[in-house]
């Protein structure tokens, strides 16, 4: 079983990455499952559509994850209602629209996989203990009983919440995957008890910038030039980055895990 996990797409380049490169990546390394984290896949960088989704979706993307920037679109609060492949994080306010994770069916139709969409508590907007809910919902999906496979993609600004979730998950998920921060970091590894796991995978769009928006223009904000003006994404040639995990059927564990760093500027 091969799981695709890519990070953050950001805005217009990262769609076009996802939309020149997704069903190669797919296809070329026999796929089962793809995860795509979507929270920051609209024009401004904030947010997701209906239309960008379902995009998504028709290019073999199984789940879409999210994070702090999941209401950042308006109609996002009632499409997320009827589209269940849409996760928030789970650790949001009790009652926000929509689901924190949700058990899917492999495109073979042979296997369960559970994903679980968790935020960070330190400098993020105001969750629930993310540890909490994380512990609550060990004990609702559970690998090998529930699910076949699970992965867990944990929307965080700090590493050390991303390691000790991992470090929780160590045994019972197939992998641990931190986004948020843009910038995929160099500790891909499998953890002792059989759980893939990286800090952060980064960002799905150009590199050539600041964490994916204008550098010019986000120099001049750190400058506090007055002709800064509001972040917005670079449009350079887009970089898909992310995991692959092939996981062992038997025990829902990692086998391997391969770094995705395909065009633009970070694969050169």
């Amino acid at each position: 079983m091969k799981i695709l996990v890519l990070g953050d797409v950001m805005g217009l380049s990262g769609r076009k990455a996802i939309k020149q490169k997704l069903s190669e990546i797919i296809k070329e390394n026999k796929i089962d499952f793809t995860i795509i984290n979507g929270e920051n896949a609209a024009d401004d960088g904030k947010g997701i559509t209906e239309k960008i989704a379902s995009e998504f979706f028709s290019l073999g993307c199984d789940v879409i994850t999210s994070g702090n920037h999941i209401w950042d679109k308006e109609e996002t609060l009632k499409y997320i209602e009827k589209e269940n492949r849409l996760l928030r994080p789970a650790n949001l306010a009790e009652g926000s629209p929509g689901k924190g994770f949700g058990i899917f069916i492999s495109k073979d139709k042979k296997y369960k996989v559970g994903v679980i969409n968790l935020m960070g508590n330190v400098f993020m907007r105001k969750t629930e203990d993310v540890f909490k809910v994380a512990k609550e919902l060990s004990k609702k999906i559970i690998l090998k009983k529930n699910v076949d496979f699970l992965v867990i993609d944990f929307h965080g600004e700090i590493t050390s919440e991303k390691m000790a979730i991992g470090h929780f998950y160590d045994g019972s998920s197939t992998c641990v995957v931190g986004t948020h921060t843009h910038v995929p970091t160099a500790d891909t590894r499998i953890l002792e008890k059989g759980t893939a796991y990286q800090t952060d995978i980064g960002m799905c769009g150009d590199y050539d910038s600041v964490i994916g928006m204008n550098k010019e223009n986000s120099l001049k904000r750190f400058f506090k030039d007055n002709k800064a003006i509001k972040h917005f994404p670079s449009e350079g040639e887009g970089t898909i980055s992310g995991l692959i995990i092939d996981a062992n059927e038997d025990t829902g564990l990692a086998k391997k895990v391969f770094r995705v760093i395909k065009g633009g500027k970070l694969e050169n």
